[in-house]
């Protein structure tokens, strides 16, 4: 039984890689994205003044976690600065412990200082935990982004959630930026 379990884990595992590979277009990603922004800035009161205020925002439109014991997760997403897409980037991350099943979820990392903005962008792989700290900020439909209380200088926001698993973290989830043009 335990093998079945590895070996089913394992193929979620590796049916994410291949998604992963079967990446979209530039601008097919810019459009996902513009949807994505849309659909906080529909929901949350107080995310176009947030948006502004932000040096820099990351967009990952989808991300796929999948799992049985050991899972994983994969997007890409489009890197904003002046509201104009700069780059683009791959989020990854795995783990292994209780988990079964799978979801689709959007996130949002926002660099709220320059500086910050810029070590993301000098670094050759950010890691969430590692390079630098996001503060997770809880949003949905209804809520408001109180912009006067946020003070740390990254902060991510993961929303849309669906499916079975809810894993609300980016601990150890990693930003690697794609060639695309």
């Amino acid at each position: 039984m335990k093998i079945n379990k590895l070996i089913y884990a394992l193929t979620i595992v590796s049916a994410l890689a291949v998604t992963a590979g079967c990446a979209a277009s530039a601008p097919a990603l810019n459009n996902e994205v513009d949807h994505a922004l849309a659909v906080v800035r529909d929901q949350v009161d107080g995310a176009d003044v947030f948006l502004d205020q932000a040096a820099g925002y990351l967009v990952f439109p989808r991300v796929i976690k999948a799992g049985v014991m050991i899972g994983g997760e994969t997007g890409e997403g489009a890197l904003r600065v002046g509201g104009s897409t700069v780059a683009y980037y791959r989020t990854t991350s795995g783990s292994i412990g209780f988990q079964y099943g799978a979801q689709s979820k959007s996130i949002l990392v926002a660099f709220m200082t320059r500086e910050a903005l810029d070590r993301f962008r000098n670094s050759k792989g950010w890691r969430v935990g590692v390079d630098g700290s996001v503060a997770l900020i809880d949003i949905g439909a209804g809520k408001t982004i109180d912009t006067d209380n946020i003070r740390d200088p990254v902060v991510g926001f993961i929303y849309g959630s669906k499916g079975l698993m809810a894993n609300l973290t980016l601990e150890g989830t990693k930003f690697t930026r794609l060639n695309k043009s």
